[in-house]
């Protein structure tokens, strides 16, 4: 699967400064304001569907792009954009000009279903972290990056000393593991935020993160008004630079 993403991310190397992951953006000056209202347009446009929408309490996506510093004339790759929620809130900010590349792994039998299915998106680092190539993901990350380029994570985020067999268990990872493989890599941590923190999220659940909406995974009927309750996972939103 590595070989796949990074052949889709080698065509932006010349053009890429800055990644999402996930994603890649290029410096730019646009005032706040604007990149604000476009985003504003792209989130309430006719072009989303109703479920996409539900979703954008638990994901915050206006904050979460601002926070990474997208704007209108970036060169954006996406890694694992899934059935492409995130795709279609930045694909409209960037249309007159900027790029957007969808780094996608060739489907192969061996990967999860979820990943089959393109229904998974962003959150990919325990993927990475089980199939035991993070270290080489966020190192294409960084190789594919110019100089200023900047990386935005968002990840399921597991207790502080949750063990590793634990985090690939549950889905949670926690912040020094992806922090570590990212700074491993070469980037910089330039800040973190609480956009998409979730406090009613306990990380204990049986079946792990996918016991939460939206995918409810293995819940009894009678539980399912108390997941919904609990909204989706807890998240950490990190920034790294490439030096």
């Amino acid at each position: 699967m590595l070989t796949n993403y990074t052949s889709t991310l080698s065509k932006v190397r010349t053009t890429a400064a800055s990644l999402l992951a996930i994603v890649l953006f290029a410096s730019g000056s646009v005032h706040a304001a604007d990149i604000g209202s476009l985003l504003d347009q792209s989130i309430n446009g006719a072009h989303r569907s109703e479920a996409n929408r539900a979703r954008d309490r638990y994901r915050h996506p206006k904050e979460t792009l601002l926070f990474f510093g997208l704007k209108p004339e970036m060169t954006v790759a996406e890694i694992s954009p899934a059935a492409g929620w995130y795709t279609e809130i930045i694909a409209p900010v960037l249309k007159n000009q900027g790029k957007y590349y969808a780094a996608v792994p060739k489907v192969v039998d061996q990967m999860p279903e979820s990943m089959k299915r393109r229904d998974s998106n962003f959150r990919n680092v325990h993927n990475w972290a089980k199939a035991g190539n993070a270290a080489q993901m966020f190192s294409g990350f960084f190789n594919v990056l110019k100089k200023g380029g900047i990386l935005g994570v968002v990840e399921h985020r597991a207790a502080p000393g949750t063990s590793f067999k634990a985090q690939i268990d549950s889905g949670y990872m926690t912040e020094a593991y992806v922090i570590e493989a990212a700074t491993q890599a070469g980037f910089k941590l330039l800040a973190s935020s609480d956009i998409n923190n979730n406090s009613l999220d306990t990380k204990d659940h049986p079946g792990g993160v996918w016991n939460l909406p939206p995918n409810l995974r293995d819940v009894p009927e009678q539980d399912r008004a108390r997941y919904l309750a609990i909204g989706e996972s807890d998240r950490m939103t990190l920034k790294f630079v490439k030096p």
